[in-house]
């Protein structure tokens, strides 16, 4: 999109107030970052963009252009402290006719800045360091790392080639010329290695091996891990030769899963009414949705997805399938409670509920209370220290 001047001069002025509100609310801790997001223009990375609609029913997402909403509230609209969504179903938007999207699933967007600029915060970068990013998405954060350090220090990887090719143009707009691949993030780039530091945007259901190799003794691997089912949160890991080892922090950020991850289309097999063994259960389904023990749930099934039904007219029940040991549990109401019913080679019920009684153990702490150690033969997240109670990571 051409440059205005009064867009230019509007811009500069939002950029100001959001270094402000990022401040204010401890995300933006460095003068160095401020400066960073004082300068680079959001709105060279996202000139259209995609918003949940409030319309009751099924989610729907309206076109934001500055044609449809006008310049002044799409300009505002992009430096408000928002995720804007540029892609869906891993399919370009035909933005010469942009219509509202439903049924469909977001697969690239511009994140918060909030986030953004917590995650370099927590990065811990210094003049001189070599960064992999592992997810390039719009460039946004691309251009903050290139501001920061130089745009031959930052080497920028992104899945999708119509999404780096927009962030490619986008990063020579506005001054920055990363290095810039289109490839498979879990790999790495070794011809650029070693790096001080590899920052991940999108979610990982375990560490790559190649990161470990590719990072230096004392470098910081900061991504997100997350699974099937929901996302476990940040975890910052410092690399010791072939190990790394760190804690999840507070927060909950729900990134998008690298696309190689995903989970399979087909959830799996649904049992017939007489498979399995049934007993009454400890828990029932909210354990799947409520913030701590949905955590432990994760951990305790890392192959496994939800949902809930009624079947043949009877009360709704709630079906956990494991796509890749085909086991399942299927909880139905019942007298004060709920019942169980399991079968298939894992036992999925009793592997979240033991969790689910070992973080109640422990006090029901947050995610900070949680680590993660990664080698090449093992990767498992512990409570408390790394001799405390241990899950593994999916393989």
């Amino acid at each position: 999109m051409p440059t205005e001047p009064g867009i230019e001069t509007a811009a500069a002025g939002l950029r100001r107030q959001l270094a402000d509100r990022l401040e204010r609310d401890g995300r933006l801790r460095s003068r160095q970052w401020r400066a960073a997001v004082e300068a680079v223009p959001r709105h060279a990375f996202v000139p259209r963009f995609y918003r949940e609609s409030d319309t009751p029913g099924v989610t729907t997402w309206e076109p934001v252009t500055p044609e449809n909403v006008g310049k002044e509230e799409w300009l505002r609209l992009v430096y408000t402290d928002e995720t804007w969504m540029t892609q869906f179903d891993g399919r370009d938007i035909d933005w010469a006719d942009p219509q509202p999207i439903s049924n469909a699933a977001p697969t690239s967007s511009s994140t918060l800045p909030s986030l953004v600029v917590r995650m370099l915060e927590d990065l811990d970068v210094h003049a001189g360091m070599n960064v992999l990013e592992i997810g390039t998405g719009t460039g946004y954060s691309t251009a903050l790392l290139c501001h920061r350090l130089g745009s031959e220090r930052v080497t920028s990887i992104e899945t999708d080639e119509g999404v780096g090719r927009r962030a490619r143009d986008a990063l020579s707009t506005a001054g920055y010329e990363p290095h810039l691949l289109v490839g498979d993030g879990r790999a790495g780039h070794l011809d650029g290695a070693p790096y001080d530091r590899l920052i991940a945007t999108c979610g990982f259901r375990n560490i790559p091996p190649a990161w470990l190799e590719q990072v230096l003794p004392g470098g910081v691997i900061l991504t997100t891990l997350r699974g099937w089912m929901r996302s476990l949160g940040p975890v910052k890991l410092i690399v010791t030769g072939d190990s790394a080892s760190g804690w999840f922090s507070e927060d909950d950020p729900s990134f998008m899963i690298a696309r190689q991850q995903d989970a399979p289309e087909n959830l799996g097999v649904i049992p017939g009414s007489d498979d399995g063994t049934t007993r009454k259960a400890t828990y029932g389904p909210d354990v799947l949705t409520d913030s701590g023990p949905a955590f432990m749930a994760q951990l305790a099934a890392p192959d496994a997805r939800f949902f809930s039904t009624a079947v043949d007219g009877g009360p709704v029940s709630t079906f956990v399938l494991d796509r890749v040991t085909d086991s399942f549990a299927v909880l139905v109401p019942a007298d004060r409670g709920w019942q169980v019913r399991q079968g298939g080679p894992r036992r999925l019920w009793d592997a979240i509920e033991s969790a689910v009684g070992t973080w109640e153990e422990y006090g029901s702490p947050s995610a900070a209370a949680f680590g993660v150690t990664v080698s090449v033969d093992a990767q498992v997240v512990w409570l408390g220290n790394p001799s405390g109670p241990q899950w593994p990571l999916p393989s």
